[in-house]
């Protein structure tokens, strides 16, 4: 007697193959500046020398108060590893940027952290993540007077 096999599902749907990569995987690395007023993504390759994209939140949203919000990071970033995909990038690593300095603020902006799970998200592999926000070394004075800023 002839044994036929039981299937749970009657309607069999193909398996996807795993994305298979010939050879090491291509390194970029995604520079993202956040400030409180605008996210800036900029791709390049591994050495840093040659720009692969560059896309920032005011290209994407209509209003100037929306640049910096982490929609439009999202959007950013996702038109930003659209571009580097078909260049052949597989995975960057992240160096992310505030403005620092003397004066301005030593946290990224709200965009940095959405740009980040937006391109992981649309398939880039994510190397490491390095902060890489300019720190005074003495330099100039500070504003603000001798007895600081009284709010």
């Amino acid at each position: 007697m002839e044994k036929k096999p039981v299937h749970n599902n009657p309607v069999r749907t193909p398996m996807r193959k795993p994305f298979k990569q010939e050879g090491p995987i291509r390194w970029g690395v995604a520079h993202i500046y956040s400030s409180y007023n605008n996210t800036i993504i900029h791709i390049t390759d591994i050495t840093g020398t040659e720009t692969l994209s560059v896309v920032s939140g005011g290209q994407v949203v209509k209003s100037d108060r929306l640049e910096s919000s982490p929609t439009a990071a999202m959007i950013a970033a996702k038109k930003a590893a659209e571009t580097v995909r078909d260049k052949g990038i597989q995975g960057v690593h992240v160096k992310i940027k505030a403005p620092g300095g003397h004066n301005g603020p030593m946290n990224p902006g709200p965009g940095a952290q959405a740009a980040v799970r937006a391109l992981s998200r649309k398939g880039l592999r994510i190397g490491y993540i390095e902060d890489v926000t300019p720190i005074p070394h003495g330099g100039c004075r500070k504003k603000g007077g001798r007895r600081g800023r009284r709010v």
